[in-house]
């Protein structure tokens, strides 16, 4: 756990320092081959490294942060978003859809029907900051059994309803993530209803990953073959227009 730990504030340290120049310089087409570069690197040596379902650190109840702040988009204004807070998500549907062999559209309802997993886990921000809280939700896998998944799904792109500048926020990881124990949608946070400055109704946990992965606000998961024609190609939002690396495992 130690070595887990050490890795995640070496990573968050790094990522800090590199935020101010790594928009300037993924522009240019020998700092995209650099970046490129360093997200192969960093994906293989941390897969290298770690088992394939092995657990991110999991904590107690007494480790729980008093605040977990929001960040990012806090509060979408977009598509009936505000008509769906002020209804409670009665009428909010998750959508499962892509390559899989029946296509599904759930309700919350339905949602928290479906088997729950619970875990206290740290959020690392890019930024450098960090919270603990204790997360709800079914595992992505059991969304993935229920609509079968077929053979030729590579990733799963999470789709969302916040509007950032250049566009609408999605995030995508490959199925080894996909199917981790911990990587669950939450739609509780410290056993209450998730706040709206946290992604209220669904987020997205992938707790082996920094933030940025765990995309808020989530209307579905799409499963594809390939990234090449969402958004930018790069495969989120950050990584399309903040020079942020794909995979952001610690």
């Amino acid at each position: 756990m130690s070595l887990l730990i050490e890795r995640r504030t070496v990573l968050l340290g790094s990522g800090a320092m590199m935020l101010g120049a790594c928009s300037k310089v993924h522009e240019s087409a020998p700092g995209q081959r650099l970046f490129d570069a360093v997200d192969d690197w960093h994906q293989g040596l941390q897969r290298s490294l770690t088992a394939r379902n092995a657990l991110a650190p999991e904590f107690s109840p007494e480790d729980i942060s008093p605040t977990f702040r929001g960040n990012g988009s806090t509060d979408p204004q977009n598509d009936g978003y505000p008509e769906h807070a002020a209804n409670n998500f009665a009428d909010w549907r998750f959508t499962v859809s892509g390559l899989v062999q029946r296509p599904l559209s759930l309700s919350l309802d339905q949602i928290m029907r479906l088997p729950q997993r619970t875990q206290i886990t740290r959020h690392d921000c890019v930024e450098g900051w960090s919270a603990i809280g204790q997360w709800t939700g079914p595992q992505l896998s059991t969304f993935l059994d229920l609509a079968g998944l077929r053979d030729t799904a590579k990733y799963i792109v999470f789709r969302c309803a916040d509007d950032y500048t250049r566009g609408r926020y999605y995030e995508s990881i490959d199925m080894i993530d996909a199917l981790h124990p911990q990587t669950i949608i939450a739609h509780r946070l410290n056993g209450e209803p998730l706040p709206i400055k946290n992604g209220a109704p669904l987020r997205a946990r992938v707790e082996r990953q920094l933030g940025y992965k765990h995309a808020k606000y989530l209307t579905g998961i799409e499963a594809v073959a390939s990234l090449d024609s969402i958004g930018l190609g790069k495969g989120g939002y950050w990584e399309d227009y903040g020079g942020y690396q794909w995979y952001a495992g610690m």
